[in-house]
């Protein structure tokens, strides 16, 4: 139960107009997810590059390629990273508050942005080792970032618009993807033009310059600029009140961090906090519940199975369906055979085509929740992302034969687009925004940590599971080093079966929107001194 000097200094921040510094907040909150976004991605800008310079087979008809265990390590050892990040650092950040450890991610995001580009090494594994190895850490760093930046941005916002500023947060990570595109077009365009090249055709070796060997390091290091520039905001950042005064049961403290940005409010906060001792927010048993108790699992169990289940299934499909962009890109002539363009040709066109596709669909999706979240709220756009990807799924899988023979390629396009766009105007979006609304201060961070964790989970599982599902059904036809799988129309139909499920498990989470975190969390449910349905 909370006192009243506490909810207090909280109903002054749920009731505070919208200032400058929640869009100063979003920024430096939002640079950090804009960098999340830049160093995963942008490392499948390069793995064809990769493969080019350190698997170049002799007397090979098509250029060289990572193998598939290769492959998977790059790519996915960041997702491992990004998970334990998630957990460690949800949980740390309930212990020793938000602000001590926000810049600890930031830091280690940018030391191993640095590192991965100068990986070392005299043969392509121990190339290889050090990216994943750095990778890792990488990775370890931008799980933090998720439920850090979540949580802090909720206890900052006033419960009008703080779906939208989560979302805002959230959705840099759009323009993260999207300049992940840019730079590589930039860097690839001008080394191009430095050093001109043939195609693998014409001349395997001289197809390769030896200088395409710096274009991927000078795109994954680029991802340490945008997050240096903030790291100094971060740390001036204060804790949030909600923190200093639910968890750290410390009133009068909370009082003066806000008294920096709720400069109209200062009186009325001082005059609370200094006429009163500071009393006990955790006094009761209710208040004082653990995430392993009986009571944590009456109350919120259901609700964390809901946000936990959601992110994974949501992202087992939003990561799976980097598997047919390459028949989308092929079809749709983007990317001609690797054997007609030469590296760093290569890497042009595969930036620019996923540019156009973070363009049209994945950034457009992200601000429209941001501007829709708090009007319809985040239950009915969550439900609504789920059904129409599974919608759009089967519109994929069912007529397969006819999207991939010639002619039809638009359509699957605009299936394949609209896809993204509801996977961000939906549960891509909800699913990172509510764990960090629903659950009690203490265990805020942890709970969004555990949810975004089982994303991870999800990722994984889709970007490597469906790897290899997606595979042909006829050995001829599997991918070089991969066994046979089910076959992409039909990996299609389970992706549509986890949207599907996604969906059913929506109804375990409750609508936030409107509501104080308090409310939410339960945290005020004795408390009569402030207002239970006070509008901003």
């Amino acid at each position: 139960m909370a006192g009243g000097e506490q909810l207090e200094v909280l109903h002054a921040l749920d009731v505070a107009k919208t200032q400058w510094y929640h869009f100063t907040a979003i920024v430096v909150a939002g640079m950090g997810f804009f960098t999340d976004a830049y160093d995963l991605f942008c490392i499948s800008l390069v793995t064809k590059l990769l493969g080019r310079i350190y698997y170049h087979i002799e007397g090979s008809p098509s250029p060289g390629t990572l193998p598939p265990h290769v492959s998977a390590s790059v790519n996915g050892v960041a997702f491992i990273g990004t998970l334990s990040g998630q957990l460690f650092f949800g949980w740390l950040g309930d212990k020793l508050g938000r602000k001590r450890v926000y810049g600890m991610t930031l830091m280690l995001m940018v030391l191993c942005s640095l590192a991965s580009a100068l990986s070392f090494g005299h043969t392509p594994t121990s190339v290889m080792a050090t990216l994943c190895f750095f990778r890792f850490w990488l990775g370890f760093g931008i799980g933090g970032d998720y439920p850090l930046s979540a949580t802090i941005m909720s206890e900052y916002a006033n419960k009008k618009t703080r779906g939208a500023f989560i979302a805002a947060v959230f959705a840099m990570q759009g323009f993260g993807i999207m300049t992940g595109g840019l730079v590589a077009i930039v860097v690839s365009a001008s080394f191009r033009a430095a050093f001109p090249a043939p195609p693998y055709a014409v001349d395997p070796v001289a197809s390769t310059p030896t200088q395409a060997d710096f274009v991927w390091r000078v795109i994954l290091m680029l991802g340490a600029l945008p997050a240096t520039l903030t790291y100094y905001w971060r740390t001036k950042m204060p804790e949030t009140a909600r923190y200093t005064a639910l968890v750290a049961n410390n009133a009068s403290q909370a009082a003066a961090d806000m008294s920096k940005v709720l400069h109209h409010q200062v009186d009325i906060i001082k005059t609370r906090t200094n006429n009163d001792q500071e009393s006990n927010v955790s006094d009761s048993k209710a208040a004082n519940f653990g995430l392993f108790s009986g009571e944590f699992a009456r109350r919120h169990g259901f609700h964390l199975l809901g946000t936990s289940a959601t992110w994974f299934l949501l992202d087992i499909a939003f990561y799976s369906q980097n598997l047919f962009q390459k028949d989308i890109f092929s079809a749709v002539g983007w990317i001609p055979k690797a054997a007609t363009m030469s590296a760093l040709e290569e890497v042009f066109r595969i930036a620019r085509a996923q540019t156009l596709i973070a363009l049209c669909g994945t950034v457009p999706g992200y601000w429209f929740t941001v501007a829709l979240i708090d009007v319809v709220g985040r239950f009915n756009i969550q439900a609504l992302g789920f059904s129409m990807m599974t919608l759009f799924m089967l519109g994929l899988a069912v007529p397969y034969a006819h999207w991939t023979s010639p002619g039809n390629h638009v359509g699957f396009l605009v299936l394949y687009g609209l896809t993204f766009f509801f996977a961000n105007f939906g549960p891509n979006s909800t699913t990172f925004i509510v764990p960090a609304e629903i659950f009690p201060a203490r265990l805020r961070a942890t709970c969004h940590g555990i949810s975004a964790a089982s994303g991870k989970l999800g990722a994984i599982v889709g970007s490597f599971g469906f790897l290899y599902l997606a595979q042909s059904p006829d050995p001829a036809k599997a991918d070089h080093g991969y066994p046979p799988g089910i076959g992409v129309r039909n990996s299609l139909f389970l992706l549509a079966g986890c949207n599907l499920l996604g969906l059913l498990f929506t109804f375990l989470v409750p609508e936030s929107k409107g509501k104080s975190l308090e409310e939410m969390s339960g945290e005020a449910a004795t408390h009569h001194d402030v207002p239970p349905n006070a509008h901003v």
